[in-house]
């Protein structure tokens, strides 16, 4: 008689196995799952989306945003070929749409829809009578604290691929997408139209509050904040922070070197990803 039993050998099972005791902490079953990689019951790449998974559970928005200098828009009133210009030239899929002030977003502009209107409006000699505001799909809003878990949830039920972020007083303060929270769980997604650039790589959060990617190069590090750190050992930033823990650092540890603060936004089993910077200001 066939065994409809699963082979005792598949990963599952083995996996399943690894847990003699129920967790007790996140460290814990991050350790479960890094012992699970070095028995070779999951790979390298899949212990850094679990690790990913359990990462964005505990950030918010506010940790990942686009800020608000660096946001692609489109005003309501510019003729159609000032707003071609823009979309071309920004490769983007989705643009804001403002109307009488930067905080005043009424719709979001998909690519899409504005090649469709305009090829109909050329199609019939109207190019001159396009209006973008009938072809503005609803923008949604989310605040600065709403965590990346909940945001990821709502982006699939809901079928959203970006949010506008508001700060407690309700202006715009960046902007979010779906592919911004899938990369702390899979890692950079790059097409052909990224270039890494020095404002790619440091995001200015708030008066104080940086984003930095983790391999910034010392250099350029030391150019936007006017700081020493030395580039003979290590050649990124997140090179000098790994060497002053003395290990790997998870989400949430931080670091004080000389007058700057580190935090751990994202890292996975490799390597770091993400840090928040804030330097210290002295009295």
């Amino acid at each position: 008689m066939k065994d409809d039993k699963p082979p005792s050998s598949s990963w599952i099972s083995k996996l399943t196995g690894l847990f003699t005791s129920t967790p007790d902490d996140r460290e814990s079953l991050v350790e479960i799952l890094r012992d699970a990689e070095s028995k070779s019951l999951i790979n390298a790449d899949g212990l850094s989306m679990l690790e990913g998974v359990l990462q964005v559970s505990q950030m918010k928005v506010r940790d990942i945003m686009i800020p608000r200098p660096k946001i692609v828009e489109v005003e309501l009133d510019d003729d159609i070929e000032e707003i071609l210009k823009i979309v071309t030239s920004a490769s983007h899929s989705r643009f804001p749409v403002f109307d009488d002030n930067r905080d005043d977003i009424i719709g979001i502009l998909l690519a899409k829809d504005l090649l469709q209107l305009y090829t109909e409006a050329v199609s019939q000699d109207k190019v001159d009578k396009i209006k973008i505001k009938e072809s503005l799909r609803p923008a949604v809003v989310i605040p600065e604290s709403k965590k990346l878990d909940v945001l990821l949830k709502d982006f699939r039920s809901k079928r959203n691929h970006m949010a506008l972020v508001v700060d407690e007083y309700g202006s715009i303060s960046g902007l979010v997408t779906i592919e911004d929270v899938l990369e702390q769980i899979v890692g950079e997604i790059e097409d052909e139209t990224d270039v890494d650039t020095e404002e790619d790589q440091i995001n200015q959060i708030d008066s104080n509050e940086f984003n930095v990617k983790a391999l910034t190069d010392v250099e350029d590090f030391n150019d936007y904040f006017d700081s020493d750190f030395d580039d003979e050992e290590v050649d990124t930033i997140g090179g000098i922070v790994t060497q002053a823990f003395g290990h790997l650092p998870a989400p949430g540890e931080s670091v004080t070197i000389k007058n700057f603060d580190f935090t751990i936004l994202h890292a996975d089993n490799r390597r770091i990803r993400q840090i928040k910077v804030m330097r210290n200001i002295e009295s």
